[in-house]
């Protein structure tokens, strides 16, 4: 099976797998957590997934030259790092070289993800002028709605990182799940009109959506909103 994905080796299946994987459970742990509290809570646990997720995903990104799939995962270490700085510093297990040693990582991945997004979006635009008019259209359409959904997502994630940065801790507010549910149907639709290995990305999506309306079930029923479990 794994060979005849999209023409790919079983090794960046299995990466693109992994990835997929990581990245969209972390919400299922963010639920279990939520459950066993009674209320909307975000363990560590989820940003390191985060982090780790995103990062793989933006490399599978790059081998099936998905445009969307890139730019969602372009700068996301950003407040995913920011977060865990927070958590460790909370916890009491931050130094200033571990804190500098995180943020050149993370500032080397996202110059080598902005290329990135620079070369798959050339790709596709190159490709969209040597084919027909109408498919042109067409691709651009879904294109779209695909920029839509991750202005969403771009958007749900600096709302938590501004509200985390005034806290000076780690925190989910209420738009941030609102936000996920329209941005996620909207990508939804335009990875899996787009199909191929892009499906790994929409099947995650699928996945993610019954845990955002149950955090705002909670987060409504216990008046409360999401913090970090310490």
């Amino acid at each position: 099976m794994f060979e005849d994905f999209q023409g790919h080796a079983w090794y960046w299946v299995a990466l693109g797998v992994a990835g997929t994987l990581i990245f969209y459970s972390r919400f299922y742990v963010q639920w279990i957590a939520s459950e066993l509290k009674g209320r909307s809570v975000v363990p560590p646990a989820f940003w390191y997934q985060s982090a780790i997720g995103s990062f793989l995903l933006l490399i599978w990104a790059w081998i099936i030259q998905s445009p969307i799939g890139a730019l969602s995962q372009s700068v996301n270490l950003v407040p995913y790092s920011r977060n865990l700085i927070h958590i460790w510093r909370e916890q009491g297990h931050i130094s200033r070289r571990r804190e500098w040693l995180m943020q050149s990582f993370v500032a080397a991945v996202v110059m080598a993800a902005v290329v990135v997004v620079i070369l798959v979006w050339w790709r596709e635009y190159d490709q969209a002028q040597q084919g027909p008019a109408e498919e042109a259209r067409r691709t651009a359409f879904w294109l779209a709605v695909g920029l839509t959904g991750q202005a969403l997502f771009a958007g749900r994630v600096l709302v938590q990182w501004i509200a985390t940065e005034r806290a000076r801790k780690s925190v989910m507010p209420l738009a941030f799940w609102y936000m996920s549910i329209a941005a996620s149907l909207l990508q939804i639709t335009s990875f899996w009109q787009r199909g191929g290995g892009e499906l790994l990305y929409a099947a995650g999506l699928v996945a993610s959506l019954f845990v955002y309306v149950r955090n705002l079930w909670l987060i409504h029923h216990g008046r409360t909103d999401a913090v970090v479990k310490g």
